[in-house]
């Protein structure tokens, strides 16, 4: 049953379990993230954070388990008690309540970067151009990068193409952002302007769930830490707690291996 919206947790996992073939890569993964919390997914290569960020958008099906946003229950329909896999058509819907921001960025190459912020609000939203216009030139505004607007993807570094993808997420006003390894692609000093405009995001209360190996997104404005190996969730705790003293073995590996 679906729970109640003014008392639903943003993001809710419960016992979700995905196989491929026979290797389990989700097992029994448990959490709930707060409305406005900032959520770091953390865990060695093959742990399954990219994997748990793409089963809560439903870009993977999952085998067990449920998951929600805002109280509804995604990609699935509970009809006593045996779930079905909604329509394309309602799994769309649901999507455009979940900001999803990759670690390839994604954008339309063809298109000015005022023109791939304008896309969903005109197209899914039903915006008339006047409306998206403003909002994406606000959003471009938000993440730094108003001046670049009437730029091509091509001619903007990896940083500012991340940054553009940033705020083409947040034009359909999702409910939460999930960010998958938003700055493995880039250079460091570029991870910083992407870091610089997630910091933002988490100043202006939106509930973020990242994945990632940069600690610097992790420590420094990270309500909590979920900590997952082998598609186990082994540590889920405060932000601080986490970085000061990890109970798991691998938890302390995997900080002095990467600088936590």
């Amino acid at each position: 049953m679906t729970q109640d919206i003014q008392q639903a947790a943003a993001i809710e996992a419960v016992a979700v379990t995905k196989y491929r073939g026979p290797l389990a890569v989700l097992k029994d993964v448990s959490f709930q993230v707060p409305h406005g919390q900032v959520v770091a997914v953390l865990g060695p290569s093959g742990a399954g954070k990219s994997t748990l960020l793409r089963c809560i958008n439903h870009l993977e099906t999952i085998d067990g388990g449920k998951l929600f946003v805002d109280g509804e229950l995604i990609g699935y329909e509970d009809r006593g008690g045996v779930l079905y896999e909604l329509p394309d058509e309602a799994i769309s819907l649901q999507r455009q309540r979940i900001g999803m921001v990759f670690q390839s960025f994604n954008l339309f190459r063809h298109i000015t970067v005022i023109e791939n912020v304008m896309a969903g609000p005109i197209s899914v939203l039903g915006q008339s151009r006047t409306q998206a216009t403003a909002l994406a030139l606000e959003l471009l505004k938000r993440v730094g990068l108003v001046e670049k607007a009437d730029a091509y993807p091509n001619q903007l570094s990896g940083g500012q193409q991340q940054r553009v993808a940033i705020a083409r997420a947040l034009a359909m006003k999702p409910a939460v952002m999930l960010l998958d390894e938003p700055t493995s692609a880039l250079d460091p000093e570029l991870s910083h302007e992407v870091i610089a405009a997630i910091r933002r995001l988490a100043e202006d209360g939106i509930t973020l769930m990242i994945a990632t190996h940069e600690m610097a997104l992790a420590r420094d404005f990270a309500d909590r830490v979920l900590f997952m190996v082998d598609g186990e969730l082994v540590e889920d705790r405060p932000a601080r707690d986490f970085f000061n003293d990890p109970r798991h073995e691998r938890a302390r590996q995997f900080l002095s291996r990467h600088g936590g």
